[in-house]
Parts: C-alpha cells; structure tokens; sequence
C-alpha cells in the first residue's frame, strides 16, 4: 500500500487557478502563491452578498484516542463524496501547527485516498500566516518590555504580564523561562515563557475575525497585563495594534487548495481546540457559503471540545447556524472506550481490538451516546459516519448501528473514504444531504447574559457530565475581575484535555458523577472569550522520544520524504 506522501506525490493536480474558476472565482479574485494555492481576496464577500447561503455542516467525532478516529479524512472524503453526488462542495479545514507535524502527530492533510494537496505545502509553510501570527504576537510581547524599560508611562504592573512569547516548535526547554537578565536599568528580570503559536490569541481572533477594520479593532482589544488599580493595559495602549495587523493583512485571507479529487478546500486559521476554540476561520466559512451548495468543515477533537465551541463560540460570533453535523467513530476507538484496553505505541494492538467484541464495543459505545446527546443539545441532526477498518465485522457494524439510532443520531452511514476516496463517501454523503434538510431547532447552550459560574456550570455538567464544578481561590478572584470589568458577557471557551469528557485524561468512556475543578481563568478579550483552565494545560507540548522530524527528509531528486 502506497503511503500518504506518495499517494499525494502521484496525484494529478490542476492549477490552482482552474480550480477558482468552477467556483466563479477570476483572477482579480486571487493571489497565486506559485500554481497550486492562492489566496482568496476579502472582495468577494462584498461581491457576492445577495447569494444564498449554501448547507453547512460541522464534522466532529467521539472523545480521540491513539488508534486515532479519522475526522480529517472524514471531513475530506464526506465533500468528496458530495462532490460525486453532484453537490457543489468546498472543504473548510485548518492550518495544522508545525509543533504536531514534526512531533508525535505526523502530517495533518487527510490520508491515503482523502487529502488536501498539495500535502507537502499543506503540513509545512503553506502561505506563511502562521509564522506572521508569530511575529505579529512576538512584537506585541517586545512592546510590553520595551514600554517598562522606557519609564513604564502606562504603569504597568509586571507580575501581572499575562502574555507569554510564542513560537511554532514544540520546544519543552522553553514553557518557564527568565528574561530581562541583562542588567539594563529599569529592566527587571521576571518569570514567563513560549506558548507555541497556535495557541496566541491573535491566531484565535485570526479564526473569529469578519474583516480587515474588525481585525485591527480586537488585536487593539487584547489585554496584556493590569495597573496596580485593576485596570487592564491593552495591545492598543501600547500602540502596536496598528503595526499587527499590518503583518497580518494577508494572513487574514484564506488560502485555496484542492483535494485528490480536484475539488476546492480552504486552508485557513490554526487554534489549538483544548486551548483556544479550535476552528478554521469565519471568513472561509461565509466565503464558501456563497460559492457552494455545502460547507463541511471540522472541529478539532471530540464533540465535547471543538464541537461544543463551534456551536457556541463561533456560531455565536458569526451569525452561521449548521445544518448537520457528521460524528466521525470507529469500531476499535469505541472498544478502547470499555477501558479494557491499552494501547502502546511501537506494540502491536491488543487482539480484542481487532477480533470481533460485542461486549467491548458496547461498553465503549456510551461514549458515542453521549457525545449524539451532547449534539442534541444544540437542535442540530446528526449523521454517525463509522470509518470502518478492515478488521470490523458486519455484527459489529450493526450493533454499533443500533447503539447510535437508539441515542438518537438521523442516520447511520459507513465511511470508506481512506482507501476510496469520494467514491468511499458517497453513503455519508447522501445521509449528510437527507440530515441537512431535516427542520432543526438550533439553539446555544447558554444565555450571553448569563453569569461566568453559570456558563461554565451548564458546559460541565451538560457537555461533560459533571456533578459540580469547583474553583480555587485565584479562579473566583479572577471571576470577580471579570465581571467588574464588564468581562461577564463573553462566551466561554473551555480549556481542558481533550483525552476524555472529564478533566482527567485517564478517564474513558463517559464518566459521571466527578466534580470539574476550575484552577484559573483567563481572558482572551479581542478573540472574545474566557477560558477556564481546568486542570494543568500545557501550551507548549514537547517532542516524544522519537520525533516524526526523525523521518523527514530530502531524496535525490529533491523530493519531500518520510512526511507521515
């Protein structure tokens, strides 16, 4: 079996510029970025205003584990198989993080039969945006130093500096460091440290921006650090807003690439889900809701992390109600859900993982049943998409068939889109178009006027299946500053592991009964939203034993290698 790099490599591409053209787009439309990718231009939304919408979907998945679940081939291969369907389709995913390609992850394109190309481009620079990200947040953070050093007019408080540095690697050495040690007078040495990019809130308001004057104005309205007063010192206080948006003015637009079908995907925005909220940008999206029949596009993680923000963040922010949302499962994840087993990397699976399991996948289907409730929460049919692998029996498919109907889901389809590409999507495909003509009544899961414990109150307990939600002293104080700073109104976008429904990465299945605790809050004031931390979250993973850097490499005739 050919591998997801060779299978890329030996795609017929088109010029990216063919691509626009079936989606109306002309040249004054796009920016070409070599002959496979272009950005689109922000015109087109003042161009098209008075077209229909097209459906809109959100492809989500079961809580991941490591034998992973397959939502970015889904997500791919689903607008594939529309495509085949003859439903004019665009693909609408992120920009993955150099940290996760070179780390444990390894590519994030798709795989086999189902990819965005070309895939090289895909995993590594693209068109730069997240490396402008970077620099735009790394200016902001030289501006609060520099501002102290120069006499500190805005009467900065250091110890409440809450914006660290960032950087796209996944650099351990670097999450706690100590800086200002060059003994420069009014310089103060102070503890901070590297988040890495995808992770900045400028990459956040990236996703959630609707425009150009809208970017400048939440970049103005991140908050940086606090005066002994309690008053907050912003990125536009400091007068480098200006100057971050500049370097972001061609970030701003999403690229346009194609899948292995010659079929339009839009590459744009990269925030972590378990950090910030996890979707690719507002503005993909409504651009391609005015070219399209449908927009599928994909929350990072398990419906309780990237699903849950999508429905109450972004949803919130831009306007757009789904139509459907795609629950991507597998067979050998929902029996890794029983906590029988264990899964080791470098070791073979577990034979129960890949022997017929009756018991074990119902045991671990209450995982599936509860993220279909979690979706029912927001008013929205569901389509289960079972991504089958080789190994999984007819009973089990049925059985899991029977799990996901009884829980509620519009549908049950089976996805083979790995090994056959659109043509493997064409049954979820037709279940996505039956699901998106079905009434929904969507609805968000709080009120904005709701207090700050409220809002966290119902996600815990009606997303995760808390019983109760604790807080530490530093959280409720926080929660206090808040609301006095008018704070209160935000949505909340829920940082926690995204290994499990509870806070507890160990915990599999659907766990019950646990209290969440709350150990700090935080603001992100220009993306808009709050972010509890619960538990320890780590902003700056670190490279396994063995990297996938390890791999990569360069053939004789200057070919990528080794890349997933």
């Amino acid at each position: 079996m050919l591998s997801d790099l060779e299978i890329a490599q030996q795609a017929n591409l088109v010029p990216i510029i063919e691509i626009a053209e079936k989606l109306g787009l002309s040249e004054d439309d796009i920016e070409l970025y070599g002959k496979y990718k272009a950005k689109i231009s922000l015109d087109v939304l003042e161009e098209l205003p008075d077209r229909p919408d097209a459906k809109y979907i959100d492809v989500t998945a079961i809580t991941p584990t490591p034998l992973g679940e397959g939502k970015t081939v889904t997500t791919i291969g689903v607008s594939m198989g529309l495509n085949k369907i003859g439903k004019q389709t665009i693909t609408c995913i992120r920009q993955p993080s150099l940290g996760p390609v070179f780390g444990i992850k390894g590519g994030a394109a798709g795989g086999g039969y189902s990819q965005v190309l070309p895939m090289e481009d895909f995993n590594l620079h693209l068109t730069g945006d997240v490396h402008a990200v970077g620099v735009a947040h790394n200016l902001l953070a030289a501006a609060i130093d520099s501002h102290i050093l120069h006499g500190n007019a805005l009467e900065i408080d250091p110890k409440t500096i809450s914006l660290r540095r960032v950087v796209d690697v996944e650099d351990e050495a670097m999450r706690n460091i100590v800086i200002g040690l060059n003994g420069r007078k009014n310089m103060l040495p102070r503890e901070t440290g590297y988040d890495i990019t995808v992770a900045s809130e400028a990459m956040a308001i990236l996703a959630l921006t609707s425009g150009l004057q809208d970017l400048r104005e939440r970049l103005g309205r991140i908050v940086v650090a606090y005066r002994k007063d309690g008053s907050q010192v912003t990125a536009e206080d400091l007068r480098v807003a200006g100057a971050m948006t500049v370097l972001l003015k061609d970030a701003i637009k999403p690229t346009l690439m194609q899948t292995v079908e010659n079929t339009p995907a839009f590459v744009h925005a990269g925030p972590f889900a378990n950090i910030a909220h996890g979707n690719s940008s507002i503005i993909a999206d409504k651009i391609g809701l005015k070219l399209a029949d449908y927009v599928v596009t994909e929350s990072g993680f398990g419906a309780d992390c990237g699903m849950e923000k999508f429905m109450n963040i972004k949803c919130r922010i831009s306007g757009l109600r789904p139509h459907a949302v795609v629950m991507v499962c597998t067979v050998r994840a929902l029996k890794m859900h029983s906590g029988e087993f264990k899964v080791v990397a470098g070791r073979p699976l577990d034979p129960g993982l890949v022997a017929e399991n009756l018991p074990a996948l119902k045991a671990g289907s209450v995982n599936l049943v509860k993220h279909l409730e979690n979706a029912a929460l927001f008013g929205v049919p569901v389509v289960v998409a079972i991504n089958r692998f080789t190994p999984d029996t007819d009973n089990e498919i049925e059985l899991l068939r029977e799990i996901a109907l009884d829980a509620g889901a519009s549908d049950v389809a089976i996805s083979n889109v790995w090994a056959k590409g659109g043509e493997g999507g064409v049954e979820v495909a037709e279940a996505v178009v039956r699901a998106a003509e079905k009434p929904s009544d969507f609805k968000f899961l709080y009120r904005d006027t709701s207090s700050i414990k409220a809002k966290i109150k119902a996600i815990a307990t009606k997303v995760y299946g808390a019983a109760n939600v604790s807080y530490t002293p530093e959280a409720s104080r926080k929660i206090r500053q808040f609301t006095k700073l008018g704070y209160d109104k935000l949505p909340i976008c829920m940082a926690k592991t995204h290994l499990s429904l509870s806070h507890d990465p160990t915990l599999k299945g659907r766990p019950e009964g646990f209290t969440l605790p709350i150990r700090d809050i935080r603001a992100s004031v220009g993306a808009g939203f709050l972010y509890p931390l619960c538990g320890e979250m780590r902003t700056m993973p670190g490279l396994p034993s063995v990297p996938a850097f390890t791999k990569v490499d360069i053939d004789e005739n200057g070919q990528t290698v080794g890349l997933f």
